[in-house]
C-alpha cells in the first residue's frame, strides 16, 4: 500500500514539474506579441527587429531540441533537465535586464538554448514516471498545460505589460524556475538512453539552412524578395537544409534519423504538427496587433478577449486524451484541425476595421476547440510511433518540427501581411490580415489531410540496425 502510494505520489510530482517547465517553454514563445508596441516604445526597433524577438527563441528552440534530446539520453536525463531550467532562468532574468533591442534579441536565443535542452525531456521523464494504462490521461495533462501557455502568451504578456511592465513576462519565469531546480533534484528519477554520440554536423546543418530561411523570409518584405541578401540567405538555407536531409540518411547516428519518416504514424504527425504550428503561430502574432492597433484594445482588454481561444485546452485537452486511449488519436486530432482552420477562415471573413467582439467569438471558439483536440492525443501519437528507446529522440523531433512551424508561420504569414497592407491605417491593417489568416487556414487544413494519413493502429518506425549499447538498469527500474 505505502509502495502503491510512493507511486503515485512519484507521478503527481512528475506530472508538477514537467507540466510547470513545460508551460514556461511553451509560454515564451508568444509571449512578447501583445508586449511588442511597449518594447518598440521603451527599447527601439524596426518591425523586423520585433519579429527577431520572437524568431531568435523560435529558432534556437527548434535548432537544438535534438541535440537536448540526446544529451539528456547520454548524460542523464534529470541531469540535463535542471541543466537546462538553469540556463533558461537565467536568461529570463537577462531579457528582463536588456538595456537595448539587440541585448534582448541576445537573451532570447540564450532562452532559446535553455529551452530546447529542457522540453524534450519534459515527455521522457513523465514517461518514464506513469504508468503504460495512463499514459493518455498524463499526456492529455500535459497537453493541456502546454496548449494553454502557448495560446495563453499574448494574454499574460499584455496583463503584465499594460499593469506593471514588459519586463514581468521575462521575471515571472525567475521565481519559477528556482522553484523547480531543487524539486527536480529531490522528485525526479534519473534515467538514460540508448548514449548515442552528439550529431554535431547535422546540428550545423540544421541550424544554417533554418537561419537561412526564416532570415530570408523576414527581410524579403524589407529588402526585396530579388535583393542578392534575401536570394543568397534562402538559396543557402534550401542547400544546408537539403544536405541535412542527405546527412540524416547517410550518417551512423544522425540527430534525425531519416528512416523514422518510414513509419506513416510518425512522418503523419509531425507533418500536422509543422503546419499547424505554422498556421497557428503566424495567426496569434498578427491577431494580438489586430486587436491592439486596429480594434483599439489596451493589451489586458485582447488577451481577455481571446479567452474563449485560450481558455478551451484546459476544459477540452484532457477529455481528448482520455478519448484518445479509447479510439486512437487520428481522429481526434484531424478534427481538432479542422476545427482550427474553419475557425481561421471564419475571422479572415468576418475581419474589419471596426469589427465587433460579437462577430469574431464563433471563430475564436472553433480555434480553441480545435487547439485542444490536437495537442494531448499528438503527445500521444508521436510516443507510440517510436520505440521506447528512441522516445527521446522522437520527442525532440516533434517539437523541434512544431517550433521551425511556428518561425516559419510567423515569417510566411508576416510578409503576406506586408504584401498585401501595413501598419499605416487600420483598413491597410486589415487588408493584410485577410489574405494572411486564410493562408493560416489553408495551412491547417492540410495539416488536418496529414493527420488522416496516419494509420488506424501506428506501427513504430523500423528499428536502428546499428548495435547500441542496451541502457542502463535504471532506465528500465524507472520506466515501469
Amino acid at each position: 500500500m505505502s509502495q502503491q502510494t510512493a507511486s503515485r505520489g512519484g507521478v503527481l510530482w512528475a506530472l508538477l514539474i514537467t507540466g510547470v517547465a513545460g508551460f514556461m517553454a511553451a509560454l515564451d514563445n508568444l509571449v512578447v506579441t501583445t508586449a511588442l508596441p511597449s518594447i518598440r516604445e521603451d527599447l527601439g526597433g524596426a518591425l523586423h527587429d520585433l519579429e527577431w524577438t520572437v524568431s531568435a527563441y523560435t529558432l534556437t528552440f527548434a535548432v537544438l531540441l535534438m541535440s537536448g534530446a540526446a544529451l539528456g539520453d547520454r548524460f542523464g536525463r534529470r541531469r540535463l533537465f535542471v541543466a537546462g531550467l538553469v540556463v533558461f532562468t537565467a536568461a529570463s532574468a537577462a531579457a528582463a535586464l536588456a538595456p537595448g533591442i539587440d541585448s534582448l534579441i541576445a537573451a532570447r536565443a540564450v532562452q532559446g538554448v535553455g529551452a530546447a535542452v529542457m522540453m524534450p525531456l519534459t515527455l521522457t521523464l513523465l514517461t518514464a514516471a506513469v504508468p503504460a494504462e495512463k499514459r493518455g490521461m498524463a499526456y492529455g495533462i500535459w497537453g493541456a498545460v502546454n496548449g494553454l501557455a502557448v495560446a495563453s502568451g499574448p494574454l499574460i504578456g499584455g496583463t503584465l505589460t499594460e499593469h506593471i511592465s514588459w519586463q514581468w513576462i521575462f521575471w515571472l519565469n525567475v521565481p519559477l524556475g528556482i522553484a523547480l531546480i531543487p524539486l527536480a533534484r529531490l522528485r525526479l528519477k534519473e534515467s538514460y538512453g540508448a548514449g548515442t554520440p552528439l550529431d554535431i554536423p547535422g546540428t550545423v546543418l540544421a541550424s544554417g539552412g533554418l537561419f537561412g530561411i526564416v532570415y530570408g523570409l523576414v527581410r524579403g518584405p524589407v529588402d526585396g524578395w530579388t535583393g542578392a541578401p534575401v536570394l543568397i540567405a534562402l538559396t543557402a538555407g534550401t542547400v544546408l537544409l537539403a544536405a541535412f536531409v542527405t546527412h540524416g540518411i547517410r550518417a551512423r547516428n544522425p540527430m534525425l534519423p531519416m528512416r523514422l519518416f518510414r513509419s506513416r504514424a510518425f512522418a503523419g504527425i509531425n507533418a500536422a504538427g509543422l503546419l499547424m504550428f505554422l498556421g497557428m503561430f503566424g495567426s496569434i502574432f498578427l491577431l494580438s496587433q489586430y486587436m491592439q492597433g486596429v480594434l483599439g484594445y489596451s493589451p489586458t482588454e485582447a488577451g481577455l478577449r481571446m479567452l474563449p481561444w485560450t481558455a478551451m485546452p484546459m476544459v477540452v485537452a484532457p477529455i481528448a486524451g482520455i478519448l484518445s486511449d479509447r479510439i486512437g488519436g487520428r481522429p481526434i486530432v484531424a478534427a481538432g484541425l479542422f476545427f482550427q482552420a474553419a475557425g481561421l477562415g471564419y475571422l479572415a471573413a468576418v475581419a474589419t476595421a471596426d469589427a465587433s467582439y460579437a462577430s469574431q467569438l464563433p471563430g475564436l471558439v472553433l480555434g480553441g476547440i480545435g487547439m485542444a483536440l490536437y495537442f494531448a492525443p499528438a503527445s500521444a501519437l508521436v510516443m507510440a510511433s517510436v520505440s521506447e528507446k528512441e522516445q527521446g529522440i522522437a520527442s525532440g523531433a516533434n517539437n523541434a518540427l512544431r517550433e521551425v512551424g511556428g518561425a516559419l508561420g510567423i515569417a510566411i504569414m508576416s510578409s503576406v501581411f506586408t504584401a498585401q497592407g501595413g501598419y499605416e491605417s487600420p483598413q491597410a491593417f486589415v487588408d493584410g490580415l485577410r489574405p494572411a489568416l486564410v493562408v493560416g487556414a489553408a495551412v491547417v487544413a492540410l495539416a488536418a489531410v496529414a493527420a488522416l494519413a496516419i494509420p488506424r493502429r501506428p506501427r513504430t518506425a523500423p528499428a536502428e540496425p546499428a548495435e547500441v549499447p542496451e541502457p542502463a538498469p535504471v532506465l528500465e527500474t524507472a520506466a515501469r
